[in-house]
């Protein structure tokens, strides 16, 4: 798979296929739920998680632009 990404058209509804092989190299299954995303004036689309983006904690997330971050790892960066 070349990193420099592959060129998809979106169909009649709106709809875009994300190639197997990035699917298989992102561990992303059928079924699975993603998440769509503007930052500044793109898209992105990331595995859905409810989780802090660092530890994977679901208590006391916070939303930080478009990742979520929970207390104690807002805190450790404060620190770094």
């Amino acid at each position: 798979m070349r990193e420099s990404g592959m060129v998809r058209n979106l169909d009649n509804v709106g709809r875009l296929v994300i190639p197997k092989e990035i699917r298989k190299v992102l561990g992303i299954k059928e079924g699975e739920p993603l998440e769509i995303v503007k930052v500044n004036n793109e898209i992105v689309v990331k595995k859905y998680s409810r989780g802090c983006i660092f530890c994977g904690s679901e208590k006391d997330i916070l939303r930080y632009k478009a990742v979520l971050v929970c207390g104690e790892c807002k805190r450790n960066l404060g620190q770094e």
